[in-house]
């Protein structure tokens, strides 16, 4: 079996054939499909795809990218939705310094809020750490949380290692099959394979192969081989030790049939 850690399987762009996308997930092996929310607005949309298709497993959260739009009271909601739901995670959260115009403050209002409901939850949290590493990490120092996993893992070794001491897996995913994406590549070869979980973030980030198409679910075994050259083993270890690794840091993925 192989878990994909991360995909927005809610989203827009899976609205005309979503049964499909998640019957090819899972005929391809894909038993575990967490399903992050990224505002308030789509919290009910998560739950009802988790809801309608075996396997998956909703996280909630507000995404840095979306708290320009978001109010503190959406916290009130996030507080409860996740007591009364038990998610496997409080997510997807994070920074993001990248994209422009943004307002720091803001995002840091919201991670550190959110950190502060996964600690009081017991809680893994799903992190998004684009153009932000250290700055999250800052905030993971300071609110410790159950462990998680820092999505779509593009930093450095060290930063890498600073994530694995704080109890996180890292999510490797499309970005890792491209040639030239060297460092990814490195890491993904390199890293403790204890340290490494898998996934798509479909619709989005998608592998080389697709050529700027929608991502989707079942190409996680086609990335998990990837995996496997890239370290020279057999893809049947990779999916048993990434699926063990997943289970590990999101030990809610256990209660599902």
């Amino acid at each position: 079996m192989l878990i994909d850690t991360h995909c927005h399987l809610d989203a827009a762009e899976f609205d005309p054939d979503r049964a499909n996308v998640a019957a090819a997930a899972a005929l391809g092996g894909v038993g575990r499909i967490v399903v992050p929310a990224v505002e308030r607005a789509n919290f009910g949309a998560v739950a009802s795809v988790c809801r309608d298709y075996p396997g998956c497993a909703a996280a909630y959260g507000i995404h840095p990218m979306y708290v320009e739009r978001a109010r503190e009271e959406d916290l009130d909601t996030l507080r409860e939705t996740v007591r009364r739901e038990r998610p496997v995670a409080v997510g997807e959260i994070g920074l993001d310094q990248f994209v422009e115009p943004r307002d720091d403050a803001r995002q840091d209002f919201y991670l550190s809020a959110q950190l502060q409901i996964a600690r009081d939850s017991d809680l893994p949290v799903l992190l998004h750490v684009r153009r932000a590493i250290d700055p999250v990490l800052k905030a993971l120092r300071r609110w410790r949380v159950a462990g998680g996993i820092a999505h779509a893992f593009n930093g450095s070794r060290q930063q890498a290692d600073e994530f694995i001491k704080l109890g996180f897996k890292l999510g490797f995913g499309g970005a890792m099959t491209f040639p030239r994406a060297s460092r990814i590549r490195e890491l993904a070869a390199s890293l403790p394979l204890d340290a490494i979980v898998l996934e798509t973030d479909a619709p989005d980030i998608p592998p080389e192969w697709l050529s700027g198409a929608r991502n989707a679910p079942d190409q996680l075994p086609r990335i998990a081989r990837a995996l496997a050259d890239l370290r020279g083993v057999a893809v049947e270890a990779i999916a048993e030790a990434t699926t063990s690794n997943a289970t590990m840091v999101l030990p809610g993925l256990m209660r599902l049939h």
